[in-house]
């Protein structure tokens, strides 16, 4: 099921206050793709979450939200260079619309169309909060 897909199908029984961080955040995604709502909000999904894992629930995520709109705040410009059909960055109270990669999401991570989106969104964001 889906806390197997989540890594957490032998934890189905504990309490949450044992849960560490990183696996809190994981049953919160399996939570949020459990329902099969057209429209999905996710707030920071993955934040919690180590390198490895953040990148296989980023695969799953997309995977399973496939087909529905999906709004993801992220504070992580690799992330959105990677997951996103479209960015838009918030800064100063202004909203702007920013280029994506050609290619499909989920873009591998390595990919250089993901790094240099992801590079130029990093260098626009520092000169913002200059």
């Amino acid at each position: 099921g889906l806390l197997g897909r989540v890594g957490l199908s032998g934890h189905a029984h504990q309490k949450p206050g044992t849960l560490s961080g990183g696996m809190r955040q994981r049953i919160a995604l399996a939570r949020t793709l459990f329902e099969n709502r057209p429209v999905v909000l996710l707030d920071e999904p993955f934040s919690a979450l180590d390198a490895a894992t953040r990148a296989e629930m980023q695969e799953l995520a997309a995977d399973v939200l496939q087909g529905r709109t999906v709004v993801l705040v992220t504070h992580d410009p690799g992330e959105a260079a990677r997951l996103a059909h479209q960015i838009l960055v918030m800064s100063a109270g202004k909203t702007r619309s920013w280029p994506v990669p050609d290619s499909v999401p989920v873009r591998q991570i390595h990919a250089p169309e993901t790094i240099i989106c992801q590079a130029r969104l990093l260098d626009h964001l520092r000169k913002a909060t200059l």
